[in-house]
């Protein structure tokens, strides 16, 4: 495992990296990280989830995802209580830019 002194030196983030793409545990805490940055967030207790899909569909998007989820219940769907209310949903603005 690496020391908070080795994770600074630039080369050695870099090799530490190149650990954690090929599926090695480099940060205590970081299991299941597939970079050294996502397992030091994941020791940390943190993750990029939200912000990485809000970069994946985009801002308006990421919105209008958050109005169908804000919908649901333990019952139903945000999609399926939108179309019960008449709420429209833009699935147009979700927009795939990693794809």
């Amino acid at each position: 495992m690496a020391s908070e002194q080795e994770r600074q030196d630039p080369e050695k983030r870099k090799e530490l990296d190149e650990k954690a793409r090929r599926g090695e545990t480099v940060v205590p805490g970081g299991t299941g990280g597939h970079s050294l940055e996502a397992q030091e967030h994941l020791a940390e207790g943190r993750s990029r989830g939200g912000q990485t899909r809000k970069e994946q569909i985009g801002e308006e998007g990421y919105h209008e995802m958050g109005k169908k989820g804000g919908l649901s219940t333990s019952d139903k769907s945000g999609g399926e209580r939108a179309a019960e209310e008449g709420i429209k949903i833009d699935e147009s603005k979700y927009k795939t830019k990693n794809r």
